[in-house]
């Protein structure tokens, strides 16, 4: 009996080697980025980013936890707006504050998640002038911490993450096609 007990606890013990291994091997940068085109100008689009309490109109987020917490603070839109949120299991709780607004191509916002897990990122919005149009980009990067590593070695953060994004934009895409 002991002696099943002590394989079990080796091959318990590698199994969890090799999972801090690849947790080791991962990134200690977080990247996710997605663009669209949008047959829109960027002048339509800029206001629905850098005003917050804009967000509810497109953001997947705010689809995913309707009856979370919001509160707003600092500028009405652009440079200083704050927005902070605290939600169900799907969303958790966390704070953006708009860091720099160049309307309108560019808005630059501190992302700070506290739970479920913490993390601090940065996310870019860029919109670039592209025939009738505008060529969007939603870009988050950051650190990443071991937690975060350890994570990806079950989960692709990219794709998860990056399926938000894509329904973020083309909700922005359906919003100011119209």
């Amino acid at each position: 009996m002991l002696e099943v007990i002590a394989i079990i606890a080796v091959i318990l013990a590698i199994a969890i080697a090799i999972v801090l291994i690849l947790a080791a091997t991962k990134s200690n940068t977080l990247r996710v980025q997605r663009a669209v085109s949008i047959k829109a100008p960027a002048e339509r689009l800029f206001p629905l980013i850098s005003d917050f309490h804009q967000w509810r109109s497109w953001s997947p987020y705010e689809q995913k936890d309707p009856a979370m917490k919001r509160t707003y603070s600092g500028a009405e839109s652009g440079k200083g707006a704050v927005y902070a949120w605290d939600g169900d299991k799907n969303v958790g709780s966390g704070r953006m504050e708009i860091l720099e607004a160049l309307a309108p191509s560019k808005i630059v916002i501190k992302l700070d998640f506290f739970t479920p897990f913490e993390g601090h990122n940065t996310a870019e919005f860029t919109m670039l002038p592209q025939g009738d149009g505008t060529h969007v980009t939603w870009l988050m990067h950051g650190p990443a911490n071991f937690m975060s590593r350890l994570i990806q070695v079950f989960m692709n953060l990219d794709r998860m993450i990056g399926r938000d994004f894509e329904a973020g934009l083309a909700n922005l895409k359906t919003l100011t096609e119209k």
